[in-house]
């Protein structure tokens, strides 16, 4: 008996036998739904076999027949009503389980998100990719289908720069941004903000603002992908369809990774960087604290800027340096890796101010749970042969960075890898199935760093690979891997990590200008002053000052 849970209430697989009712009692379960028109196979039972066997183990049996190929909308309305109406937890099965999970998704379009719906289904075993159009209701939509030569997914610093790298090329191409989202950040400025050094209002500017010129903006959220038919399906219904696919929706913060963390965010001392609306929380916290015990978590990689949670805490305990505060306060920094950075040449400066702060590394320390109001927090710790132990510690503040992974609509979507990221060739970023799709971005799969910087390095490499894919190029170009991580080690000072791809440094100024691997005033100004005009300016623009893309080796 092959059993695979779709939900709490609902189970499907393949042909059970009379036989298997003893098993299914035992497992739990207290109905069972027979999919299968009777006479379908030479070694299946019939309907009434089963109900008889069910009955004779006090399960509930109901026969529920469906042509293989042919689920109708009565047929999903009938299983829905079986649903709500039989004992459960039930049991669904036909052939193989296809059929009931068809039913049981289709049952649902509505009430859960469409990615949920294709997760709940893939983590079963059964894809329900050919029914992606009827599940989101844009079989049933009167607005036809538009059609764009480019399109772009995300209105983020990837897929803005990308667009406008792109139009800065050739303003004659026909380009569409898909984003639902009316803010754009720049989110490399919420660490500043969480040291009291930014405003929170200066990191925000509404799309429709900064937008490329010459770009249409679809305000809508991308829910399935048909690669095969060069498609992607909306929460609107709606489907979009395109020559060119450029997929740079970001990454997704699961706040909900961490037990009681969702519940407890921006209050009882529980904040993090990794939100616009928490960051001055972070500051509040700091500026308020005058003795006790603050921790700075990092989670397993990878994540948004590594070197963030870092960040937060190097400027917090400066600031606690300099209110004359430091030697009341035990920081604590636990983090999931086992190394403080993963780039061996910055690691002996960000050793300094270890030191000078008298901060207590906590390596192989993965944040599991928190509970807020009793300020306690319990971390999974990991020895070198494997072995796990919970570790308790109390808090009086907690800077959270939270476990980080793909898009649930990427995840679940034939462009992802076997981690959920897309899929795509580390150099040209073109997807390694799909031709005429690329990826940038913190959504992609690519071994490299996932900051801002990367971003702007990669938005010229995929537009002049989307443009010789159209004849209008002669080579590809590719990406070395480069990322930049400004470590803000105090107020005033930076170390300035960059590097590509196997932690190759990568260095864009001089050493007697800038020495990355040595805290830097110079490092402090660049991040303070000259980065965010060049984002907002240069980058959001297409102006792709010092990121010129190299030909394919």
């Amino acid at each position: 008996m092959d059993v695979k849970k779709i939900t709490p209430d609902l189970a499907v697989g393949p042909q059970l036998m009379p036989t298997d009712m003893v098993a299914l009692a035992a497992a739990g379960f207290r109905s069972v739904i027979d999919n299968r028109p009777d006479g379908e196979g030479p070694d299946q039972p019939t309907y009434r076999e089963i109900a008889d066997a069910a009955a004779a183990n006090g399960l509930t049996a109901q026969h529920l027949p469906i042509v293989a190929g042919a689920v109708t909308d009565e047929h999903v309305a009938a299983f829905d009503a079986a649903l709500a109406e039989l004992p459960k937890p039930v049991f669904a099965y036909c052939r193989s389980g296809n059929r009931s999970t068809t039913l049981w998704a289709l049952s649902q379009a509505g009430r859960m998100p469409v990615p949920e719906i294709l997760m709940k289904a893939r983590d079963a075993g059964y894809d329900m990719s050919s029914a992606v159009r009827r599940i989101a209701g844009a079989d049933k939509s009167e607005t036809a289908p538009t059609s764009h030569d480019i399109v772009v997914i995300g209105g983020g610093a990837a897929g803005i720069s990308v667009a406008a790298s792109l139009l800065h090329r050739d303003k004659s191409l026909d380009i569409a941004i898909i984003e639902p989202s009316d803010i754009h950040y720049y989110q490399p400025g919420w660490t500043l903000v969480g040291g009291g050094v930014f405003d929170p209002e200066t990191t925000r500017r509404n799309i429709a603002a900064i937008l490329p010129e010459g770009a249409k903006w679809i305000k809508a959220a991308v829910v399935a992908f048909e690669p095969d038919n060069n498609a992607v399906v909306l929460e609107s219904t709606q489907i979009v369809t395109y020559k060119r696919l450029i997929v740079a929706p970001g990454l997704k913060l699961n706040w909900n990774g961490v037990e009681g963390l969702a519940e407890t965010l921006g209050q009882n001392g529980v904040t993090s960087n990794y939100r616009y609306d928490l960051a001055p929380y972070t500051w509040k916290l700091v500026n308020g604290l005058r003795q006790g015990k603050a921790i700075f978590t990092q989670p397993p990689m990878p994540i948004k800027c590594a070197g963030a949670p870092q960040k937060a805490m190097y400027l917090s305990a400066d600031h606690w340096r300099r209110a004359g505060h430091l030697k009341d306060i035990d920081i604590g920094f636990y983090n999931a890796g086992g190394v403080l950075f993963g780039v061996d040449a910055y690691v002996p400066a960000l050793m300094e101010y270890v030191k000078r702060y008298d901060i207590s590394l906590n390596f192989n320390h993965n944040l599991v749970r928190i509970d807020g109001p009793a300020k306690t927090a319990w971390f999974t710790k990991t020895d070198a042969d494997g072995n796990t132990e919970t570790v308790e510690t109390s808090f009086d503040m907690i800077h959270v960075c939270p476990p980080q992974e793909a898009p649930d609509f990427i995840r679940v979507s034939p462009l992802a890898d076997a981690a959920g990221w897309a899929d795509v060739d580390p150099q040209t970023l073109r997807h390694t199935r799909y031709d005429n799709i690329y990826a940038l971005g913190d959504v992609g799969g690519m071994p490299n760093a996932k900051t801002a910087a990367a971003a702007r390095k990669q938005a010229p490499v995929v537009a002049e690979n989307v443009l010789h894919d159209m004849g209008k190029r002669s080579i590809d170009v590719a990406y070395d891997g480069y990322g930049s991580c400004p470590l803000t080690v105090e107020r005033g000072k930076i170390v300035l990590a960059e590097f590509g791809y196997g932690g190759k440094l990568l260095p864009t100024f001089p050493s007697w200008l800038i020495d990355g691997t040595k805290p830097s005033r110079m490092a402090w100004y660049l991040k303070e002053r000259i980065l965010p005009p060049v984002y907002w300016r240069a980058m959001l623009k297409g102006r792709e000052y010092m990121a010129k893309p190299e030909k394919v080796a």
